[in-house]
């Protein structure tokens, strides 16, 4: 299975948005990193936007089939027009140790059950 890191950059506060955000299309977990950004005025008048210093990087680890999938849910919930005001990408993954096929059939379990769920509601 081919998998993609996603990474995404919000204001300090609101990784938890964004890891429900991706949890809810699939994704099982992430890794926070604190961080503190460093962007000048001009990002600030070109982006029409107020920077705040403190960062938080969220880090997912999906299936190559739900990138796209996690990164839209993370757009529509923490993305540059919300208080987040987060910017998401994904970069690809040549290796991955410590997964097991277990776990990507677990993952798909989840993908199809918050489907349902969404279905549901």
């Amino acid at each position: 299975m081919n998998y993609e890191a996603v990474f995404c950059i919000v204001n300090a506060g609101y990784s938890e948005l964004v890891m429900d955000a991706a949890k809810e299309v699939g994704a099982r977990g992430g890794t926070v990193i604190h961080a503190r950004g460093t962007a000048n005025k001009e990002a600030e008048q070109y982006f029409k936007i107020t920077i705040q210093p403190d960062k938080e990087i969220v880090m997912i680890l999906v299936p190559q089939d739900i990138k796209d999938k996690v990164l839209h849910a993370i757009y529509q919930s923490a993305g540059l027009k919300s208080e987040g005001q987060g910017i998401a990408f994904s970069l690809a993954v040549d290796h991955v140790v410590g997964l097991s096929a277990a776990n990507a059939e677990k993952s798909k379990e989840q993908e199809e059950a918050a489907k349902e769920v969404k279905e549901n509601k």
